[in-house]
């Protein structure tokens, strides 16, 4: 199971529902960082130092820090999707088809 960091604008029942797929999940709320305006780049580099693969739905700047900061623990984009459930169950398939995540970026688009 993989260990990610979830931003702040990351959905709480993502990550609940990742919890129950048995991911290791910190929220930014429970590390403290939430509601701080803490740069994307502190947030990736916090993940990094933690070990963490990133979830955002803060896709273009992290896709673009993806480029800039090699070597960090991994991102994982998401687009909005009200289906939680599906949400985290894409995260979940294309998380467990790596080896590891150190330094890769996922995308995860919702269905059509």
């Amino acid at each position: 199971m993989a260990a990610f960091y979830a931003d702040e604008n990351f959905p709480l029942q993502t990550v609940e529902a990742l919890r129950r797929l048995g991911h290791d999940v910190l929220t930014a709320l429970e590390a403290g960082q939430a509601n701080r305006r803490i740069p994307d780049e502190a947030v990736l580099e916090f993940a990094t130092q933690s070990a963490r693969t990133v979830l955002t739905l803060n896709r273009w700047e992290f896709i673009g820090l993806h480029a800039r900061t090699p070597g960090h623990a991994g991102i994982v984009v998401c687009s909005q999707d009200a289906d939680r459930g599906r949400q985290a169950a894409a995260v979940d398939a294309a998380v467990r088809e790596r080896p590891a995540l150190q330094g890769s970026l996922i995308r995860i688009t919702r269905p059509a």
